[in-house]
C-alpha cells in the first residue's frame, strides 16, 4: 500500500484548537462495521453503545513536560532538548515479569531541536541542570547524558519543562497541562511525551455511570513516543518501521481481558496506544500466555513496536474510540484496518468515506478535537 492512500485534505479551521467543555460533550461519529451505519452523537451518549460484560481498556499513562530549553555552553546559542525516555530502562524484545524497583539512570533518548546539534554538545539549562550530547543514533534521536539522576531530573522538568502540545495548536490553552492530560492518568505511570487522547473525552462522572451499566473498566501504560507521532517517510508503508514504546500491564488485568473474551464479551479500546498495546501484548494464545505468568509476577512489561496497518487481523480488540488523525500518520493506518478488517482495500476507502462525512459535518480534527467509536 502507498503512503498516498491515506492523504486527505483538510481545512485549517477544523483543526481543534482547544478541548471541549466539559470534556464529554464533544461530538461522537460511531460506525458500525457490520451494518455500515454512520450515526452523529455527542461523547457523553457512548455510554448507550457500551454493553454490560464489556471491558474498556484504558492507557493511564501520564504526559510529562518534555521539552527542555536550554543554551549551548560554547557559543550561547538557543537549544531544545526533548526527552524521550531513559536509555537504562529500554525495554528487550522479549517481555519480562514487571519490576517492582525504581531504575536509575541519567542518560536518556532524546530529540534535539536546533541548529549545531553534535556529539560532544554540552548543553546548560535553568535550576543547575546541564547536559552533553553522546552519540548521534542516526534514526532522529540522540543519546544525552545529564548531571542530574532520572528522580532529580523529572523534578527540575516539572518546573522548567514545556508541555509537548502538537505545532498545528496554535495558541496554547490556559491551563494547558491539565487539558493535554486524561482524568485518568496515574501519577505512578508518567511517562508520556504526548497525551492519549482519545482519553482526553472522558470526565469521572461518565466514567462513573460506565462502570455502573455493568462495563469493566481496566488500564493499561503505553508510554507514548515516537512510535506513535513519528511521521512516516516511505512511499510503500510496508517499509515503515515503529520505534518502540514503553508498556505494562498487569495480570490482573490479563486475567480479567482473556475471560471477557472466552465469554463472548467485547473488549473496547481507548484510543490506538491502547489498541497496540493489547494486540502487541496479548497476541498469543490466552492459555500460553496465562501459563508464563505466575501470581507471584506483577504481569508483562515489554516494548511495544507493532505496526497495524490494513489487512491486520485484530485478535483482542473489538471496539475502538479514537480521534479523527492526520493524514498519513500510522494512526489513521490503524483506524483503516481496524474499520474493514477483511478487506484491506476496502478499508482505506472506508476510512476516506467516514472522514469526508466528519470534514462535511464539521467534525472537529486533531488532539483536541472530536471521537469516533467504531463497533
Amino acid at each position: 500500500m502507498k503512503l498516498s492512500d491515506f492523504d486527505y485534505n483538510l481545512p485549517k479551521n477544523l483543526i481543534a484548537q482547544k478541548p471541549a467543555s466539559p470534556r464529554d460533550h464533544s461530538r461522537l461519529l460511531v460506525f458500525n462495521r457490520e451494518t455500515k451505519k454512520v450515526e452523529h452523537k455527542h461523547f457523553y451518549d457512548i455510554i448507550n453503545y457500551l454493553r454490560p460484560g464489556d471491558v474498556l481498556v484504558l492507557n493511564n499513562s501520564k504526559v510529562f513536560p518534555a521539552r527542555l530549553i536550554g543554551k549551548k555552553i560554547e557559543t550561547g546559542g538557543k537549544i531544545e532538548v526533548f526527552l524521550l525516555y531513559p536509555a537504562s530502562i529500554t525495554p528487550p524484545a522479549s517481555p519480562p515479569p514487571l519490576s517492582k524497583g525504581r531504575i536509575k539512570g541519567d542518560s536518556w533518548q532524546c530529540l534535539v531541536g536546533g541548529s549545531g546539534r553534535k556529539e560532544g554538545l554540552e548543553v546548560k539549562f535553568q535550576q543547575g541542570l546541564s547536559c552533553k550530547i553522546i552519540k548521534d543514533n542516526k534514526d532522529g534521536t540522540w543519546l544525552v547524558k545529564f548531571n542530574k539522576n532520572k528522580k532529580e531530573l523529572m523534578k527540575i522538568a516539572e518546573r522548567i519543562g514545556k508541555t509537548p502540545t502538537p505545532p498545528y495548536i496554535k495558541n496554547l490553552p490556559a491551563g494547558v497541562k491539565q487539558k493535554y492530560q486524561t482524568v485518568f492518568a496515574s501519577a505512578d505511570k508518567i511517562g508520556s511525551v504526548a497525551a492519549p487522547t482519545a482519553g482526553l473525552h472522558f470526565t469521572k462522572g461518565l466514567l462513573k455511570k460506565i462502570k455502573r451499566r455493568g462495563v469493566q473498566i481496566e488500564c493499561l501504560t503505553l508510554h507514548v513516543g515516537l512510535g506513535t507521532f513519528a511521521p512516516v517517510k516511505t512511499d510503500n508503508i510496508k517499509k515503515h518501521r515503529m520505534h518502540g514504546e514503553r508498556a505494562e500491564i498487569n495480570i490482573n488485568a490479563i486475567q480479567r481481558i482473556v475471560r471477557a473474551k472466552s465469554e463472548g464479551n467485547r473488549v473496547v479500546a481507548v484510543g490506538t496506544t491502547s489498541a497496540r498495546a493489547l494486540e502487541g501484548i496479548l497476541n498469543k494464545p490466552a492459555l500460553e500466555l496465562l501459563s508464563r505468568l505466575s501470581s507471584k509476577e506483577n504481569g508483562i512489561q515489554t516494548a511495544v513496536d507493532i505496526f497495524i496497518y490494513p489487512g491486520y487481523k485484530f485478535k483482542i480488540v473489538d471496539a475502538l474510540i479514537t480521534n479523527f488523525h492526520l493524514p498519513k500518520s500510522t494512526l489513521l493506518m490503524l483506524a483503516a484496518a481496524f474499520i474493514e478488517n477483511k478487506n484491506k482495500n476496502k478499508g482505506v476507502i472506508l476510512a476516506k468515506k467516514i472522514y469526508q462525512t466528519a470534514i462535511r459535518k464539521k467534525y472537529r480534527f486533531y488532539s483536541f478535537g472530536d471521537a469516533m467509536l467504531m463497533t
